[in-house]
């Protein structure tokens, strides 16, 4: 799945699965559960719409504080358990994704599961011709209300509760929005939705899970 805002193809890596339909195609749930995404996250800047860029910083910075990373993601109602990996942009501008479909990533360049602001966004495959399901296939039965877990390389844990799930066309997707670095802490989880296009051997929406801390 890579992310970028006109080409979303979100395997996970919103650009994600190349190649024929597996489990989606089966069951579908309802395309949308919880209120829209405009009422649970907000842009920054309406002109902002694009993947933000790693910061520059002098030569010489000061040491940053450690932060654990997430390593494995957990949602126990719908039966995702999967390892986390940090990932980055591509030359292209789109956010890189595990090769393997079983993992998720984690877009370091953003907030850390944790931190007192911004969203944490991960991403995977939903699926692939050559490796079967994806890690996030089964994100589509996720409900509002059901906990997610992170784990982190510290030993803590995370929790948070899903407040909606939404299937967004790839070009509408709010990327300034939903990799918002300030603003309250939140979590993001993407991977491909929708129809499968076969001309174009992808799927043609983004499915986008948003999850608050549990109080």
């Amino acid at each position: 799945m890579h992310l970028r805002p006109a080409v979303v193809a979100l395997a996970g890596g919103l650009a994600l699965a190349v190649g024929v339909p597996a489990a989606w195609t089966g069951t579908r749930p309802a395309t949308a559960a919880g209120p829209p995404l405009s009422s649970v996250v907000a842009a920054p800047s309406p002109a902002a719409d694009a993947l933000p860029q790693p910061a520059v910083h002098p030569a010489t910075p000061a040491p940053p504080a450690e932060v654990p990373t997430p390593v494995r993601l957990v949602v126990a109602g719908v039966g995702v358990d999967a390892p986390v990996d940090p990932v980055g942009v591509t030359g292209d501008g789109l956010m890189q994704l595990p090769d393997d479909v079983r993992r998720v990533g984690w877009y370091r360049f953003g907030p850390a599961p944790g931190q007192p602001e911004g969203t944490v966004v991960l991403a995977g495959h939903v699926d692939a011709w050559d490796q079967g399901l994806g890690a996030l296939g089964r994100l589509r039965g996720v409900a509002p209300g059901q906990v997610v877990e992170v784990d982190d390389s510290a030993g803590g844990v995370t929790r948070w509760q899903v407040v909606t799930r939404r299937l967004v066309g790839k070009e509408a997707l709010p990327l300034a929005a939903l990799f918002a670095r300030a603003g309250p802490p939140r979590l993001v989880l993407l991977t491909c939705g929708g129809p499968f296009d076969a001309r174009l051997r992808s799927y043609r929406d983004n499915l986008v899970v948003v999850a608050e801390p549990v109080r």
